[in-house]
C-alpha cells in the first residue's frame, strides 16, 4: 500500500473528530447569541427593555397573573355537578389514576359547597367564592382547561413556561421580550409571591431570555424590596454616579464583541435605579382612601395578605409594568387538600375578596378595558377517591377551571366543558399550549411569532403546538 505520510491512530482520529464537533458547537452558540442580539437591537436599539407594539392592535396593554399555587378543585370552585351529589358514594371506573393509565375502580365524591348563580349572565359560581361571583358578569370562565402532567412541580412549570420537563423563559418573561415596559423606571415583570411555589423561581425566570426580562421579586411586608432606599447622600451625587458608572460602561460593551449578559446587566442597573425613584411611592399605601383599602379588605398601615398584593399589583399596572404574577402561597400550606377539603376554606377566604376587589378597582378606573386578569392553578382535584369516606381529593390533569377578565375577554360567559362529573373534558379542550396561545394574543402578540434563538433552535412559549381560543375573544 502506498503510503501519504502521517498516519493518524484511531484515538487521535477520534479526539479530532470531537474538537471539530466542539468547535462547530461553539461556532453556532456564538452565531445564535449574535443572532439573538441584532435581533434585539432591530428592535429597540439600546435598551431590550424599550416599549414596542406587538404583531397587531391588542385589547390589553399589560396582564396581571392570579396564580393559586397547589390544584383548586374545579368541581368545589367554578364547575358545578349535581350529578356528582346525586351519585355521591357510587363507584365507577377510570382509566387514570395519579398519571397511571389503567382500570381503576373509584367512589364519586361529592362537592362541599354548593353552587349558586350570579349576575345577569346567572352563572354558577362555589360559596367559597361570593365575592368572585359577584363579579361573574365581567369574567369568562374557562371550565375545559388540561394540563399534560400530574405531579405538582411538572405542572407548575408548565403552566409558566409552557414547558414540563425543562426550565424555560417564563410567560412574563416572554411578554417582557415581545413588548417591553411602558416604563423605563420599573421592571417589565414583577411577581408578587410570600413565597415561591412548586419549581421555585423557574416560574418566573428568563432562562435564555436575555436576563433583563426575569421577573423582580417583591415580598409582602415591611421590606418589599430589599435596598430599595439610596444610599448615597443625594440624588444629585447619586445622578452623577450613575453617569460616571453609565459612561464606564458604554466604554467597557464599546471594546467588546456583542454580550447579552452584560447587557442585562447594564439594564439591571438603571432599572434599580429607576425604582429608588419610583417603588417607594408604590409601595405607600397610605395614599389610599379607606374605601379602596376595605375594597381589598385591607386595614390601614397593613402590609400583607394577598389583598396587600392585589392593591400593589394595581398601583404597578397604572404606571406601567406590563406583566405582574400574584402568587398566593408556597410549596406548603396551599390547595394541595389531599387531606380534608376543608383546607379550602381559608385559602378562599385569603384570595376571594382581594380578587374581586382588584376587578372593581380596574373597572372604575377604567383599565379593566385595557388589562388581562389570568386566575388559575396548575391542576384541578379528582371528582372521586381510592377511599368511600375519604375527606381530601388527589391530583387530576385531566380537568380543571381557570378563568380570564378584562382586555379582549368575552364577559359573562363559560367556555367549554366537562362530563356529568368533572372527570373528563366533554367541549372545547384548552391545554396549556391553548391557553398560553389565548394571553399572548389578548396581548397582541402572535404566539407563532415571538420566538428566540437558543442552541441551534427557535424557541416559543407555546412550543410546537398551541391554538387561539376565539370562542373568548370580545
Amino acid at each position: 500500500m502506498q503510503s501519504f505520510g502521517w498516519q493518524p491512530t484511531r484515538r487521535e482520529m477520534l479526539r479530532g473528530a470531537v474538537g471539530g464537533f466542539g468547535a462547530l458547537a461553539l461556532h453556532g452558540m456564538l452565531a445564535d447569541q449574535a443572532a439573538a442580539t441584532a435581533r434585539a437591537e432591530a428592535i429597540s436599539p439600546g435598551d431590550p427593555l424599550a416599549p414596542r407594539a406587538g404583531h397587531f392592535p391588542a385589547r390589553a396593554q399589560r396582564g396581571i397573573f392570579l396564580y393559586m399555587t397547589g390544584g383548586v378543585s374545579q368541581v368545589e370552585s367554578f364547575d358545578p355537578k349535581p350529578k356528582l351529589f346525586a351519585d355521591h358514594g357510587k363507584t365507577i371506573t377510570v382509566d387514570n389514576w395519579q398519571g397511571k393509565l389503567g382500570e381503576f375502580k373509584r367512589y364519586l365524591k361529592q362537592p362541599q359547597w354548593k353552587f349558586r348563580p350570579h349576575g345577569a349572565s346567572g352563572i354558577e359560581v362555589s360559596e367559597l367564592f361570593p365575592h368572585v361571583g359577584a363579579c361573574i358578569d365581567d369574567i369568562c370562565v374557562v371550565r375545559s382547561m388540561e394540563s399534560e402532567h400530574t405531579n405538582h412541580y411538572e405542572a407548575t412549570l408548565g403552566m409558566h413556561t409552557g414547558s414540563f420537563t425543562f426550565a424555560r423563559p417564563s410567560i412574563g418573561s416572554w411578554v417582557s421580550y415581545g413588548l417591553g415596559t411602558e416604563n423605563a423606571n420599573l421592571p417589565s415583570f414583577v411577581a408578587i409571591a410570600p413565597h415561591a411555589p412548586y419549581a421555585g423561581a423557574q416560574t418566573w425566570g428568563s432562562d435564555f431570555l436575555p436576563g433583563c426580562h426575569q421577573a423582580t421579586q417583591v415580598f409582602p411586608g415591611d421590606v418589599p424590596i430589599a435596598n430599595i432606599q439610596r444610599r448615597a447622600a443625594s440624588l444629585e451625587l447619586q445622578q452623577l454616579e450613575m453617569d460616571l458608572r453609565a459612561s464606564l460602561n458604554h466604554e467597557h460593551r464599546e471594546q467588546r464583541a456583542a454580550d447579552l449578559a452584560l447587557d442585562a446587566r447594564i439594564r439591571s442597573f438603571e432599572t434599580a435605579f429607576g425604582m429608588q425613584r419610583e417603588a417607594p411611592a408604590i409601595f405607600d399605601l397610605a395614599q389610599e382612601t379607606d374605601e379602596t383599602l376595605g375594597l381589598y379588605g385591607l386595614e390601614r398601615g397593613q402590609t400583607t395578605g394577598f389583598g396587600w398584593q392585589c392593591l400593589v399589583a394595581r398601583r404597578m399596572a397604572e404606571r406601567g409594568v406590563r406583566f405582574i404574577e400574584l402568587i398566593d402561597t408556597g410549596s406548603s400550606s396551599n390547595w394541595d387538600s389531599h387531606g380534608n377539603m376543608n383546607d379550602h376554606i381559608a385559602l378562599a377566604k385569603n384570595v376571594d375578596r382581594p380578587i374581586a376587589g382588584l376587578l372593581r378597582d380596574l373597572k372604575r378606573r377604567g383599565m379593566l378595558d385595557d388589562t388581562l386578569v389570568v386566575w388559575t392553578t396548575e391542576f384541578g382535584r379528582t371528582p372521586y377517591h381510592a377511599e368511600p369516606n375519604a375527606l381530601g381529593r388527589e391530583h387530576h390533569h385531566q380537568a380543571f377551571c381557570s378563568w380570564l377578565a378584562g382586555g379582549g375577554v368575552k364577559p359573562g360567559m363559560v367556555y367549554g366543558a366537562t362530563d356529568e362529573y368533572g372527570i373528563a373534558i366533554a367541549e372545547n379542550k384548552l391545554d396549556v399550549h391553548d391557553f398560553h396561545a389565548t394571553i399572548l394574543h389578548l396581548l397582541g402578540i402572535d404566539h407563532q411569532r415571538l420566538t428566540y434563538r437558543s442552541s441551534g433552535r427557535d424557541y416559543r412559549l407555546t412550543d410546537v403546538s398551541g391554538e387561539v381560543a376565539k370562542g373568548v375573544l370580545a
